[in-house]
């Protein structure tokens, strides 16, 4: 059984309890444990020491980012080879896209790595979050590399839209969000919207609703600094359910356009009103 599945975490955040309580010693010992199954150069005593030492006075965050400083200090210099025995760490892939519990925050360390650490090599790191991504989510450490790389990224994750795994699609909008909450702005984004929207563009229809409600909290938040051209690509939006021939994927796009929506809709945007109405 692969370290990961031996992590224990609630099924959801418990009342008075931090979530930070899940980055702690013990799943320190266990990515110790699974690095050095795949590198026989881990160092797993030093790792552990560094980091341990002083992890339980931190926050939640700052804990992933303790652990991850502690894990580059063990990881070749070359960061292709780096994210190579990264990938080879990790455990089984997410099964479902939903009740799946907290288990996944065993990979949050990886994360910060990743997005500290390996977007020095855009090809490796891009591939680590794609690995990543499966098993707990690459929203947060895409973005460097969106930001550094802005048009490869951007190509690669058009080509991850028609991805077979739903986690790896959902990523492609999640990822890209500009004011996605708790992550960096993505300021290019957020001033120039069509960067991003052909790539709603192919999710807008997707067969998981995993992925069919980042698309919406997506152009939700492009509302937020662009209604118009929101407004303007729902309602075309709308028109084209209004053709489909299947009813079921009609239904999926104008709950995509109610849900979008929302924000300027509370804030009484007549039009936002009109366009969720003809959606139902």
């Amino acid at each position: 059984m692969h370290p990961s599945e031996r992590f224990l975490a609630p099924h959801t955040i418990l009342t008075g309890v931090p979530l930070k309580q899940l980055i702690d010693a013990k799943l320190v010992d266990l990515i110790a444990e699974s690095f050095a199954a795949v590198d026989a150069s881990f160092d797993v005593k030093a790792f552990t020491q560094t980091a341990s030492h002083g992890l339980a006075a931190l926050e939640l965050k700052d804990r992933a980012r303790h652990i991850a400083t502690a894990l580059n200090q063990q990881l070749p210099k070359d960061v292709g080879q780096a994210c190579e025995i990264v990938i080879q760490s990790f455990g089984p892939k997410l099964e479902v896209t939903q009740d799946y519990g907290l288990a996944p925050f065993f990979y949050m360390p990886h994360s910060e790595w990743i997005g500290r650490y390996a977007v020095a090599d855009f090809e490796s790191g891009m591939r680590a979050n794609y690995e990543l991504t499966q098993r707990y989510t690459a929203e947060f450490s895409i973005r460097p590399f969106i930001i550094e790389h802005e048009t490869d990224c951007l190509q690669a994750l058009e080509t991850w839209c028609q991805d077979p795994n739903p986690h790896v699609r959902r990523l492609v909008s999640e990822g890209t969000r500009s004011r996605l909450p708790w992550a960096m702005r993505l300021k290019n984004i957020q001033v120039e919207p069509t960067l991003s929207l052909p790539l709603l563009e192919q999710l807008k229809d997707d067969p998981e609703l995993y992925v069919r409600r980042s698309v919406a909290n997506h152009l939700g938040d492009i509302a937020k600094d662009h209604l118009e051209l929101v407004l303007e690509t729902c309602r075309r939006w709308l028109a084209e359910s209004a053709a489909m021939s299947d009813r079921a994927r009609a239904k999926n796009r104008r709950w995509v356009i109610r849900h979008a929506l929302r924000y300027p809709a509370k804030k009484e945007n007549q039009d936002a009103l009109n366009i969720r109405l003809a959606a139902k």
